[in-house]
């Protein structure tokens, strides 16, 4: 496995990036391009998942790093609660809510199992090295 010395490189953030694109493409559509409140909350959230995992990676501190991994997760569950309210409006299809969800849950699942990681892992990150 290549090292990480970046947010980039990890899997989670690229992850999460894709989610954002793909929340953007679908509230560019349609009747969701004009429901302005939860086109711009639902983009939000999603680029917050990926906006914590980069500035906690940054933090240098493990600690530090799986709060904001915790806020991440947040923000993605957010996001998929707010798929909910985008799909009972008619602002997208159930193939796209279902598609768009399951990449959500799943990335739910893969922060909590890196938090998990980092916090049996004993490493406390340069901060504290």
């Amino acid at each position: 496995m290549p090292a990480i010395s970046t947010f980039e490189d990890l899997g989670i953030w690229q992850k999460a990036r894709e989610i954002c694109k793909r929340v953007w493409t679908l509230t560019g559509k349609g009747t969701f391009a004009r429901d302005y409140g939860l086109k711009d909350q639902i983009n939000r959230s999603s680029g917050s998942c990926m906006d914590n995992i980069a500035e906690g990676f940054e933090r240098d501190g493990n600690r530090e790093f799986n709060q904001f991994l915790s806020i991440s997760k947040g923000s993605i569950g957010e996001t998929r609660s707010q798929l909910y309210r985008a799909l009972d409006r008619g602002h997208i299809t159930q193939a796209e809510f279902d598609t768009l969800f399951y990449m959500c849950k799943d990335q739910g699942r893969d922060i909590g199992n890196f938090m998990r990681y980092l916090r049996r892992s004993g490493m406390k990150g340069n901060k504290f090295a």
